[in-house]
């Protein structure tokens, strides 16, 4: 289990709370030390180190602007400094320059995340995402979950939630396939396809199988123009529905029912009754797979870190009452829907399980 407690002295504690008390200011730091053009100035210069004059000519930036963020980036270790004055950028701060999933996580919590968690307090309050009102007022609209506003937010938004939700689901998918396919699946039902990646990965891996992409109405005009441009429009075919209506009604009797970083996105009833309209509509040798990232099933304790704090997203900007679940809770909605689990495949890509349930008694 993750997050065991660490013994410290005092002092140590109350350093570590000065740390938190300041993370905000330290995430803006060195997210800028980074989109400056700062520490790939010191990263170029190699062992010998750079100066803070050297830094300025080469980004164009005043000699305080470098000296503010460089020493803030000391502070936290991103950057370490030679006796002659000169800068290297530390093992951490390599990190932060050079790694993908670093990159893909600072960026989202900068352009998606940042500005609306300031009313954190207030979703908590009032169980609604009240830090989507700056994209509400920033695009003149009234959008109550961020999905529904998704494909309609500026570019560096929108691009940054893409890049974070692909970067995760894109090194799993490919371990799904065989496991999905293992027995014959001729039909399957992708609910909640987002702009249909994994509907397409699907069509190309077998030759066969049909497909039905469900999601909101302008999220589907993405994935149907996907799906054309891959060439596979003769197989997966979209159908619009709004998951949260009670009258929905999935197509009934496929092979698969397939839920990918989904059930994440909704508070426990939704998602046992988004469960109980699948459960509906399988037929007896049906398969229902959710493809999650639980928080409690990670190899790392930096991997659990990252998920637990992606949940106040979900508090904040996207529904207000959902976020990455305990595998036990994600269990017992399946079981309240009437279902079983069968089986559980964890490490699949980077952080994600893949749950394989049934109708219960089948």
């Amino acid at each position: 289990m993750p997050f065991k407690t660490k013994k410290m002295s005092a002092y140590e504690a109350m350093y570590e709370a000065q740390k938190i008390a300041y993370a905000p200011i330290i995430f803006q730091a060195v997210r800028s030390l980074r989109d400056l053009g700062i520490m790939a100035a010191i990263q170029q210069a190699g062992v010998k180190g750079i100066s803070t004059k050297e830094i300025t000519t080469i980004t164009n930036l005043t000699k305080y602007g470098v000296e503010t963020l460089l020493e803030t980036g000391l502070s936290c270790a991103v950057v370490e400094q030679l006796d002659d004055g000169h800068w290297l950028l530390s093992k951490i701060g390599f990190f932060l320059q050079n790694d993908p999933m670093t990159k893909v996580n600072m960026d989202y919590n900068h352009y998606v995340c940042y500005q609306g968690l300031y009313d954190l307090d207030k979703s908590i309050q009032n169980e609604k995402p009240e830090g989507l009102n700056i994209f509400n007022k920033l695009c003149d609209s009234d959008w109550e979950t961020i999905y529904q506003a998704l494909p309609h937010l500026p570019t560096d938004i929108r691009t940054a939630w893409y890049n974070f939700d692909h970067f995760y689901s894109d090194s799993a998918y490919p371990a799904t396939l065989p496991l999905l396919f293992k027995n014959e699946v001729r039909t399957m039902v992708d609910i909640g396809t987002n702009i249909g990646k994994f509907a397409i990965l699907t069509a190309a891996y077998n030759p066969d199988v049909k497909i039905t992409m469900i999601d909101l109405p302008d999220q589907l005009k993405n994935a149907v123009a996907n799906v054309a441009e891959a060439g596979f429009s003769d197989r997966v075919k979209p159908l619009a529905m709004d998951l949260l209506d009670p009258e929905i009604e999935f197509p009934p009797a496929q092979d698969v029912y397939w839920l990918s970083q989904f059930l994440s996105c909704f508070g426990h009833q939704e998602i046992v009754n988004i469960l109980t309209h699948a459960k509906t509509a399988m037929a007896e040798n049906s398969r229902l797979y959710i493809l999650e990232t639980c928080w409690d099933r990670q190899q790392h304790e930096a991997a659990a870190y990252s998920l637990v704090n992606t949940s106040p997203y979900f508090t904040c900007m996207a529904s207000g009452n959902s976020k990455m679940y305990h595998s036990k809770e994600l269990i017992d909605c399946v079981r309240e829907a009437g279902l079983e689990v069968v089986e559980i495949y964890d490490n699949l890509g980077i952080c994600h399980s893949l749950f394989e349930c049934r109708t219960a008694g089948n």
